[in-house]
């Protein structure tokens, strides 16, 4: 940023005279030790002269008159109308910057932003914001909320149109919380939250939430629609930040900077802090739960209001068109987004329907994703116990026909959970639902509210039938915070994904939402309740016949298919029953092979679940099953499962584990644990011996997977590492995932089952410390 004052606060010099020549101002500075800090220090001659020829516009005059009207106990209406003629410069420019998809700012493109920053106008605002906190005075200068709302404007317009503003208001925290003050008058509101939201969004040093001066009474200060907004804030301090870097998001990584850091993030701080306030997530849920009546024939207007959403800079925009609908209705003691109160204002006030349709929506967006970020946290019994009490559950149910899922959407980029989505409202929604679904189903007993009465008693039935006992979680579920109507949510959910039409990328999403629902201790009955509503024939549709080319949705498919089809000897006689073609199983094939490790959770599973119905041979079902079944014989050769083996070690290393891959790892040791219980895991060891040696890298593969194997110690012994969901996913207790690794890890070269034993000297290469490197 180019500055004069390089940041400074402006300093209360003895007024000089505006005549005097540039050259007796510098000479009077290195007498009294007072040089020129101001642009507009220069004299005033001197500043028109140059004016005309640089296209200044006047904006260092008026910051020196903004500098003079600004004193202590001065009339500051006076300095209101200059920060007005100030405004009417800047805003024009930050209105083209919006327009035109935020270009990368240049002094060229918006010299009046430009100028009034070189000028020291930024630190003055800044100076005058601030001004009745540092005050000695015992009558504190009050500004009136017309002047702070303007100030707050042409800052804002200074940072999004000028490099650098925003990263220099950003490095003052004094002036961060003191922004944080200034939302408790409903009429700064909104320009308050925007400039924070920016300024939060470039800080290298994310805010502590408990600095926040009276932050409990602040948030419960807040009205419905100021809480919602707040949330847009609140991701930004809940969340932790992007690392930017590929290497920087590996296991290993991520195991060293725990290391080096042990106590909890600033983030997580954060979120401890947010639970703290009394009431912040019941009033949460309502505001994700809210209804919102929708008018006749407002579909078109929708339409148009998402064409022009596209260069809509900020949903605060939105907020203030809410804001003037409301305002003249004169209610601002009520909640400004309230329907009744909208429907009462003034005719020529009333915004279209489908406008506060998406005005809500937005809301939404902002609450649902604090909501997931919270329940993804270390505090996420805590926040799963009132998500329930307070009915999340069942009032999105209530919403998602007439709010959620009201139409098909078209299709959109795929984002990832770290990048940025510069998606429509209405996308944004759905994929926030559908993750919210995901983390509050994903290993949590609380699943089970995602259904109905009725439902309920479906899978009681089921149990029944297979004279197996209900699992623990569904048989304590307290029912009065179920889903009601005729559907419940999970119900709901998969009508809309059979419908989804088959590029779209909504697939992922919902396709980890059901996922979610099955993952943990497999539950028999669960599998059955979706198998009865055609989701495997759906999910087998979709992998190949589909033509679906998306590499994450159809990993999306394959994790689904594994979790309905382990252990279910039903769901394997349906595969069969689908797949009943050479041609379609070598389609099939071809899905998995052409990317393991999109594909690998459906091979554990086909693995596991062979081994067992392997053991069930007193079953006539099984029996008929496993005879029959392609999919199960083809597993069942031994150099099939070799095949997997090798290529899961051979596509990962310790540098380039992730959370997304390492579940080759683990589905590679599935294979060698199940081989060691039948006394067959020395075989194997040898077969990938001799695979080394025919693929001519002798070494490579077994040492690979040592220093895998050791990492592997590492990763999952952690005391602080909840390693249940392999316990869970497999059905092997850990004990023995353990035991296995050990064996596995011996040193001694005499051990039949040790990888040490089938490493030739002259390629050994076992010492090698990945987290000292």
């Amino acid at each position: 940023m180019a500055t004069l004052d390089s940041g400074a606060v402006w300093p209360r010099l003895s007024r000089m005279s505006c005549s005097g020549n540039i050259v007796s101002k510098v000479r009077q500075g290195q007498i009294t030790g007072r040089a020129l800090r101001r642009g507009t220090q220069i004299p005033r001659a001197l500043l028109q002269e140059r004016d005309k020829r640089a296209r200044w516009h006047g904006i260092p005059i008026l910051l020196q008159k903004l500098y003079e009207s600004s004193h202590p106990n001065s009339d500051l209406s006076q300095t209101h109308g200059v920060v007005k003629e100030l405004a009417s410069l800047l805003s024009m420019e930050a209105m083209t910057f919006v327009t035109e998809d935020r270009k990368t700012a240049q002094e060229s493109t918006f010299p009046n932003t430009y100028t009034f920053d070189l000028f020291g106008g930024v630190d003055l605002l800044v100076e005058i914001l601030m001004r009745p906190t540092v005050s000695m005075q015992k009558k504190k200068p009050k500004l009136s909320d017309d002047l702070v709302k303007d100030c707050l404007s042409v800052l804002y317009n200074c940072c999004i149109c000028t490099e650098g503003v925003t990263k220099s208001l950003a490095s003052r925290n004094d002036f961060v919380l003191f922004l944080f003050t200034l939302m408790t008058n409903k009429k700064t509101f909104l320009q308050t939250a925007t400039l924070i939201e920016d300024i939060l969004g470039v800080r290298k040093e994310m805010i502590q939430l408990e600095e926040i001066p009276n932050l409990s009474s602040l948030v419960q200060s807040f009205d419905q629609q100021q809480l919602a907004n707040f949330c847009r804030i609140l991701s930004v301090t809940i969340s932790e930040p992007d690392l930017g870097h590929d290497d920087k998001h590996t296991l290993l990584a991520k195991n060293i900077q725990q290391k080096k850091n042990p106590i909890p993030s600033c983030a997580e701080l954060n979120q401890v802090t947010l639970l703290n306030i009394p009431g912040f997530i019941e009033r949460l849920c309502k505001l994700a739960t809210r209804k919102v009546s929708e008018a006749t024939g407002a579909s078109s207007f929708l339409q148009e209001l998402e064409d022009w959403y596209t260069w809509l800079d900020n949903a605060l925009v939105l907020d203030a068109l809410m804001q003037m609908a409301t305002e003249d209705a004169d209610h601002s003691s009520t909640e400004s987004s309230d329907e009744s109160t909208l429907a009462t204002s003034p005719l020529r006030h009333r915004l279209p329907q489908s406008m506060k349709i998406v005005h809500e929506i937005m809301y939404k967006v902002e609450v649902l994703y604090v909501l997931c970020v919270l329940l993804m946290g270390r505090q996420r019994s805590q926040v799963h116990k009132m998500l329930a009490e307070f009915r999340l559950i069942p009032g999105l149910n209530n919403l998602f026909d007439k709010l959620i899922w009201r139409r098909h959407t078209t299709s959109h980029i795929l984002h990832r959970e770290n990048q940025s989505c510069d998606c429509s409202p209405e996308i944004s929604f759905k994929i926030q639902f559908l993750r919210l679904l995901q983390s509050f189903s994903d290993h949590h007993e609380n699943k089970y509210l995602l259904l109905n009465n009725q439902e309920l008693n479906e899978l009681s039935a089921i149990c029944v039938k297979a004279s197996i006992p209900e699992v623990e979680a569904l048989a304590n579920t307290d029912r009065s915070l179920v889903c009601d109507g005729k559907k419940g949510l999970l119900t709901r959910l998969l009508t809309v994904m059979k419908k989804e039409p088959p590029d779209s990328s909504f697939r992922f999403w919902q396709a980890r939402a059901v996922e979610s629902f099955l993952r943990g201790a497999t539950s028999y009955a669960d599998q059955v309740f979706l198998l009865k509503r055609g989701l495997l024939e759906h999910i087998l549709f979709c992998i190949i016949d589909s033509g679906c080319k998306s590499r994450d949705v159809l990993q999306s498919y394959f994790d689904l298919l594994g979790e309905l089809m382990k252990f279910n000897i039903d769901a394997f006689k349906r595969f069969n029953r689908y797949v009943n073609t050479d041609e379609k199983f070598q389609i099939f094939l071809n899905q998995i092979n052409s990317s393991l490790v999109d594909s690998n959770m459906l091979v554990r599973c086909i693995v596991l679940s062979l081994d067992r119905f392997e053991s069930q041979t007193e079953d006539i079902k099984v029996v008929e099953v496993l005879s029959k079944c392609c999919l199960l014989s083809y597993m069942s050769h031994v150099e099939n499962r070799l095949s997997f083996l090798f290529r899961l070690i051979n596509i990962i290393n310790v540098q380039t584990l992730t959370q997304e891959n390492v579940s080759c790892l683990n589905t590679s040791l599935v294979v060698l644990m199940l081989a060691r219980r039948r006394g067959k895991l020395s075989f194997y060891l040898n077969a990938l011996r001799e695979k080394e040696y025919t693929e001519r890298y002798p070494g490579c593969l077994l040492n690979n997977f040592h220093h895998l194997l050791r990492f592997w110690q590492r990763h999952y012994l952690n005391k602080d590492k909840d390693s249940s969901c392999l316990e869970n996913s497999s059905c092997i207790s850990f004990n023995y995932w353990k035991e296995t690794v050990s064996v596995l890890l011996i040193k001694d070269r005499t051990s039949p089952c040790a990888i040490a034993s089938y490493i030739d000297e002259v390629y050994m290469d076992l010492d090698r410390d990945f987290l000292e490197d």
